[in-house]
């Protein structure tokens, strides 16, 4: 039995102390759903560097791979089994693979095949692993594809390699067309072979670096260098009646949207290259969409909000423009933060991810949020699967940053509109963001803190689906009040 002091200092604990079930009163969430915004398009990742040989993998660790990234079934205890993913990044290799160390990539699992061989054939057996996860997704019902380029294939560039030796652009503008029918002939190809027709193709990619260290294939591209190749792919692509449509500029950092900055003549594409009027202008020959990558700019988070407050008026500025997220994982040194050094299975990289995801979407107004590798052999923080670097069979394991993505993927589907959303009284910790569609509304909370919050659900009834410690889209109900654990992402379907 308690005494009274006692009684009052388990109060103060309860009401007060971080890690204690409540911190205060719970706090109200106030839904709008006559407020809009972006409707969102597709949640992704790539199959880019180890999809190549993890392929290749025994049937079933590679089949858990796939449930992993692209299952919307459910296991008997109602928890996902997989993350439910509606876009899958093929990445069209350059043929460094072919090369081998003559290539100048040092490390052999970033170096890519390429369907072209050296007698100009093709052949449709290379960058079979690649396919095999191609067809698993499109078995899962993934609705999305896009296939993408880091470098032009090595028959095309000017140094023969898939990298730049001087920083400059390492194709010539004369072998555009022939880079643009090649990849017509490899997107008909891949169709025949596996029955997906790519929704879209991304021909370049962080145009902003200068790719020559060696370190993986890639290709540094001036925005009339974008501009010129746009314009031979899209003539081939409609000659050749295909419908895949093409995505620019995969800027290496969002500011690249906004202002030339360091980079002059690579830099302000929105202005240049989607606006009409722009100095190389192309946006009427692809899909309206201007995708940069989140990378070097996700802290501290007020800076973070400051530029994608930026990105979505710049966006706003050309009818039609949407913005998209499409590549990033946790790199460089975040203000001190969080670092991509050294891989992180657990909730302190997945809470940064998950604070990421929440940022691009609700300051910035994407679209679309694609992560980089879906599966990693390497020590950093840039899995969402972690498996050893060997070419037939290892060990795998899934990371919370994979679950915490799913958090959103798997129910903030394609064609779902993001509503206003707000939590009354929230602190800087907590993070709401919610989304409608014709049946439900998707709420998803992101707690940062070290303590748990309890939210009014203002007489709804809700599913959650919680990723904290120990849980990975444990599903539960919540019945007028939600809790929300500490350190923890929860969705909550209405």
């Amino acid at each position: 039995m308690m005494t009274g002091n006692t009684l009052l200092r388990f109060l103060y604990t309860a009401v007060l102390l971080p890690g204690a079930l409540y911190a205060q009163q719970p706090l109200k969430l106030n839904i709008n759903g006559n407020k809009t915004y972006q409707t969102i398009e597709n949640f992704g990742a790539s199959d880019a560097w180890a999809g190549q040989f993890a392929g290749n993998w025994p049937e079933a660790k590679r089949a858990q791979m796939a449930d992993w990234l692209f299952s919307m079934d459910t296991l008997a205890n109602g928890q996902p089994k997989g993350i439910g993913l509606t876009m899958w990044r093929f990445n069209l290799g350059a043929g460094s693979a072919q090369q081998g160390s003559e290539s100048g990539i040092r490390d052999e699992w970033r170096r890519a095949e390429s369907f072209l061989e050296k007698d100009g054939s093709y052949n449709w057996d290379r960058q079979a692993a690649q396919q095999w996860f191609l067809k698993a997704a499109k078995q899962r019902g993934v609705p999305y594809f896009l296939a993408f380029y880091n470098s032009p294939p090595v028959e095309f560039t000017k140094n023969k390699k898939a990298f730049s030796d001087k920083g400059q652009c390492n194709i010539d503008s004369t072998q555009f067309n022939a880079l643009a029918v090649y990849t017509a002939n490899v997107l008909k190809g891949i169709q025949r072979k596996t029955g997906v027709l790519f929704d879209y193709i991304s021909p370049v990619n962080e145009p902003q670096w200068d790719w020559m260290d060696g370190g993986q294939e890639g290709n540094p591209y001036w925005n009339k260098d974008v501009s010129g190749l746009v314009k031979a792919l899209s003539a081939t692509l409609k000659k050749e009646r295909i419908s895949t449509k093409i995505i620019i500029p995969e800027s290496g950092h969002i500011k690249y949207l906004l202002e030339d900055g360091d980079k002059p003549g690579r830099g302000n594409q929105v202005n240049e290259l989607l606006k009409p009027g722009g100095a190389h202008y192309v946006g009427n020959l692809v899909e309206k969409v201007a995708a940069a990558h989140s990378y070097f700019s996700t802290s501290p988070q007020s800076a973070s909000e400051k530029l994608r407050t930026q990105v979505a008026e710049r966006i706003a500025s050309v009818k039609g423009l949407r913005f998209w997220q499409s590549e990033y994982c946790i790199l460089g040194d975040n203000e001190g933060e969080i670092s991509g050094n050294r891989k992180d299975t657990g909730m302190k990289a997945a809470l940064y991810v998950a604070r990421v995801i929440h940022t691009d979407l609700a300051v910035a107004n994407a679209t679309a949020w694609q992560w980089w590798l879906a599966i990693s052999a390497y020590n950093y923080k840039d899995g969402l699967i972690y498996i050893e670097k060997n070419k037939t069979d290892g060990h795998l394991e899934d990371s919370k940053m994979m679950w915490a993505l799913g958090n959103y993927s798997r129910f903030v589907r394609p064609g779902m509109q993001r509503i206003e959303a707000s939590i009354a009284g929230a602190g800087q910790h907590l993070f709401v963001s919610a989304y409608k569609s014709k049946k439900n509304t998707v709420v998803v909370i992101v707690n940062t803190g070290a303590h748990a919050e309890s939210i009014q659900l203002g007489g709804k009834h809700a599913v959650t689906y919680t990723t904290a410690t120990g849980e990975e889209l444990v599903k539960g109900y919540a019945d007028g009040n939600a809790v929300i654990k500490a350190e923890s992402i929860v969705t909550l379907v209405m």
